[in-house]
Formats: structure tokens, sequence, C-alpha cells
């Protein structure tokens, strides 16, 4: 592989790229350099505090940004067929992962939840990393479900399960619903009978109740969403700042770095409530515009997947798209209150690498994707100098 095709911005073969892989990337890379913009206004107070350094945050998810890059160029010049062939290799290895942050002394625990691994100074969080490889088996699976035996379908769904029931044991309710949705929808998108998808819906619905019902603190997360205000100060301290961050935008927002809220009001201002502080500081206004920012990334992403004539490519479209969008919306949908407060990051916004990099790995699938589903994408047998170096023999040897 070409070493400059690792760097973005050396990365000669875009010219030659599908529009609508073209436009991904675009708004892929405008979606990253505001997400960072705002991260440095979210973080900055809080990081001079603990760490002495109000860049500390910053500069550390920078470089994660750097590798996610040379990640995300790697997918995006890689075959597919290559990918696939691959990734169920990643999702045995972070399915382990999970289940190895269970063991109590190898597991890091925050905010009583066992979701990280730690190796060195770097956290690894594997049901963050697994979400692009879900994609991959789940659209690999159902994209070719009837030439599989029953044996291979039950094999992998069993592996399906397994991965969801890890996630929700660290415990982590919200990224077990993101991850089951995705690959329910992904289902339904490849037209599996609907006896099926009502029974595994069913299921899912009827596992995060019990979940519920167990664990007490997500029982009062539903119960402070339904009235927040009534524990203004407790169980409903978080919703209520973030309700007041948003509306205290109005709709021009005060000016990028002047949010109040994230002077210690707002809890977890730079990862699970950074739409708070997004939206304060740049109003009604900034909010749609980020809406409108996802409403293309689906529209395009959608697009993709029409045109794409490999029925597992079409999956993995839809795929990225659900988990991209879908998980922003979540993100933002608690941030305002219209669902119960949970722990979803906001994709290439909120500080962490292990969203990063799942992230950036997600869209470069979405835009290998639209490389490979397009005929406008044409790749030349042969590179210019070669061609005439060829024509320059062919007249050497008339000339003779």
């Amino acid at each position: 592989m070409n070493l400059r095709r690792l760097i973005p911005i050396f990365d000669d073969s875009v010219s030659s790229w599908a529009l609508e892989a073209r436009l991904l990337r675009w708004l892929t890379l405008i979606w990253l350099f505001v997400g960072l913009i705002v991260l440095f206004s979210a973080s900055y107070v809080v990081a001079d505090v603990r760490q002495g350094d109000g860049l500390y945050y910053f500069k550390r998810q920078i470089i994660w940004v750097l590798v996610s890059l040379i990640g995300f160029n790697i997918i995006v010049n890689l075959p597919l067929r290559k990918i696939l062939g691959i990734s169920h290799w990643f999702l045995a290895l972070f399915l382990a992962l999970i289940f190895v942050t269970l063991i109590p002394g190898l597991g890091k625990k925050a905010f009583d939840a066992a979701r990280w691994i730690a190796i060195g100074p770097i956290p690894i969080q594997p049901s963050e990393l697994i979400k692009p490889f879900l994609v991959l088996q789940s659209a690999r699976l159902f994209g070719q479900w009837e030439r599989l035996t029953w044996r291979v379908r039950f094999t992998w769904l069993g592996i399906f399960c397994l991965v969801l029931i890890g996630i929700l044991a660290q415990p982590n309710l919200s990224t077990t619903a993101l991850c089951g949705m995705t690959i329910w929808l992904i289902a339904l998108a490849a037209g599996l009978p609907y006896k099926y998808l009502g029974g595994t819906a069913v299921g899912g619905v009827l596992l995060a109740l019990l979940s519920i019902s167990i664990k007490e603190y997500q029982r009062k997360r539903v119960m402070s969403f339904l009235n927040p205000w009534a524990d203004a100060t407790g169980d409903g301290y978080q919703l209520v700042q973030s309700l007041l961050a948003v509306g205290s935008g109005k709709t021009w927002g005060a000016g990028f770095g002047l949010s109040q809220q994230k002077l210690f009001y707002l809890p977890i201002q730079d990862t699970d409530f950074i739409f708070a502080v997004f939206a304060e500081e740049f109003g009604f206004v900034g909010s749609m515009v980020l809406l409108v920012l996802l409403a293309l990334f689906a529209t395009l992403g959608l697009i993709v997947a029409l045109k794409a004539k490999n029925p597992i490519n079409r999956l993995i479209a839809i795929g990225v798209t659900i988990l991209m969008v879908g998980q922003s919306l979540l993100h933002i949908g608690v941030a305002t209150g219209s669902l119960p407060t949970t722990g979803l990051p906001l994709p290439m916004f909120s500080y962490g690498g292990n969203s990063m990099i799942a992230s950036l790995v997600a869209t470069g699938l979405l835009i290998r994707v639209a490389r490979e589903s397009s005929e406008a994408e044409i790749v030349p047998l042969r590179r210019p100098q070669d061609e005439n170096k060829r024509q320059r023999r062919m007249f050497q040897r008339t000339k003779v």
C-alpha cells in the first residue's frame, strides 16, 4: 500500500473517488473538526483544575484523532472483501475483552461500571471498539441468510447474544440497546421474516426491563427522567443541569467558550453531555446546523446503500448510517430530556480515543462501500507514466 494514503491530506487518490465517497469524506472531516472545537471549549476548565493543564484532554484527543485517521485511510483504501475476511477475528477479540472487563482486578471501574481495561496508560473500551465489527458481521450474516445452514445462523446469533449480554453485564444498558437495535435494523433491511424480528424485539424489550428492575441506578435514572425537577439536586441533577445549559443557549447561543454550565455545574460535560455545552454556546441555530449535518450524512448513507449492488455492502452502508446517526440522536435526546439519562458519547465530539477510533472506522467503511458501489470511480489499468513509456517504445519501433 502507498504510504501517502495513510495520511488524508496526502491521499492523491481522492480525486478519482465517486461523488458520494468524496462528499462523505468532507462531511466526516467537517464533523471531526467541529467536534474538536467543541471539545476544546467543553474540557478546558475541567482539565485546568484536575490536571493543571487546560489543554490536557484536547491534546490527548488530537493524538487519538491522528491514530484514528490512519486507520480511517487504511479502511477507505482496502477492498471490503479483505476487511470482511478478517472482521470476525476482531469481533472475537473484542468479545473476549468484554468478558475480561468483568473479571475483578482486570476491569477498570468508573461510575460503578467495569467497561475498560487498562493497558499501561491506555484505557481500552471493547464495547466501543466492537461496534463497527458488529455491523460488518451482521451484514455478512443477514446478507447471505438464505444460503446459510441453520447451524451457521444459530452460531452467529449466539455470538451476537453473547456480545449483548457481556455489555449489559458491565453494566452498560445504553450501548447494549444501541448495538441490539443496530443488529435488528440490519436484519430488517435484509428482509428477514417478521416472525423472527418480532420475537427478538420482544426479547430485547424484556431483557431491558429485567436489567432496569435489577439495577437500582438504572431504575432511578428512568424515574428521574420522568420528572427530573422532583429531585433536582439528586438523581435528576444531571438532566436538570443539561436542560439549563440547552435553554440558556436561546437562539444564537452564549458564544464560543462562554458556557456557564461547564463551570462544574454540568457533570461529565466533555463526554456524555457535550451536546449541552454545544447547545449553550451555539444556541438553537447551531443545534439545527448540527442536525442538518446528521441529516446530510444519513441521506448520503442511504444513497450509497441504494446504489450498492452487493447485498452485504448495502447492509454495511445501512448499518454504519444507523450506528453513527442513531447514536448521535440518542445522545442529543438524552441531553434534551427526550430520553432517559444514559452514557452514550456523541461521535467525534465526546472525549475518548475508543469512541473516536470506532467512529472513524465506521465512516471509513461507509466511504469504502461508496467507492465500490458507484460506477463513477474509474481506476486506470496503467499509470500515466507507464502509458507514456509504452507509447514511446511503439514510436521508436515504427521509426526503425
